[in-house]
């Protein structure tokens, strides 16, 4: 729930016109990069970012077919506004409103049959972590939050791992935190799925993510990508982040 109209617009036309700069060696790497603007910025920042390589997503979406559903989003409507992605199961969306993993089931099953793809989040509270029960809290938010999900689906679903306790907080998982929690839901992947979606799922960090740290928690075999939130922000701290990913990206080709 950041920027102003204005503001938004301005954000996006700073990270096209950095991305610009970045572009050619990015697209040999392979990197995709997204933004999420709230709900009333979603035509505009479409505007701005049209016929670069940015996408668009949302930040929550409605499993409901339209209709009196007052105050939801439905999935036709991210669809017409040019939406690719959409962000589920966010931690505050799970903390705050009531997104528990049956409804956030409901709307990644509907998000998919309907023609967007999902990035699909999830993440422990700082008491689990503490407890020793990561893994637990995890295994039961990916085995009922993708009830029903397909292989062939799989290929439109990005896995996002956010720990609570490092959003918005400064504190970051280690790499080593990090990297042992992605490995552990490649594990699941494979075990759920098979060996080859659990290696196609692209799974993503998020949680404090900036442009001192990408370079290294991207660098780890299991994390490919970032969901990044406070750094997002600010153009030159997101194009750091892009930037650190390309280095990452080149040295492993």
């Amino acid at each position: 729930m950041n920027t102003t109209l204005q503001s938004g617009q301005s954000l996006a036309a700073e990270i096209v016109s950095g991305l610009a700069g970045l572009s050619a060696g990015i697209q040999v790497a392979g990197i995709e990069v997204g933004v999420c603007p709230p709900a009333p910025y979603l035509i505009p920042i479409s505007a701005v970012i049209r016929g670069s390589s940015v996408q668009l997503g949302a930040q929550n979406v409605s499993a409901e077919k339209p209709g009196a559903f007052t105050g939801e989003l439905a999935i036709e409507m991210l669809l017409d506004v040019g939406c690719q992605w959409v962000i589920l199961g966010h931690s505050e969306r799970r903390q705050f409103f009531g997104d528990t993993d049956t409804v956030i089931n409901r709307k990644l099953l509907a998000t998919l049959e309907r023609g967007l793809k999902a990035i699909f989040c999830i993440g422990e509270m700082l008491e689990d972590r503490q407890s020793g029960r990561t893994e637990a809290v995890l295994e039961s938010q990916l085995s009922k939050g993708m009830l029903g999900l397909s292989a062939e689906q799989m290929e439109r679903v990005v896995i996002a791992y956010e720990p609570v306790w490092a959003i918005g907080t400064g504190v970051t998982a280690s790499p080593e935190q990090a990297e042992e929690t992605h490995a552990f839901i490649r594990r699941w992947l494979t075990q759920r799925f098979s060996p080859s979606v659990a290696e196609a799922t692209r799974i993503q960090y998020g949680g404090s993510v900036k442009g001192d740290n990408a370079q290294e928690l991207l660098a780890k075999p299991n994390i490919d990508g970032a969901l990044v939130g406070g750094a997002s922000l600010k153009a030159d701290q997101f194009l750091a982040i892009l930037r650190a990913a390309h280095e990452v990206a080149k040295s492993s080709h």
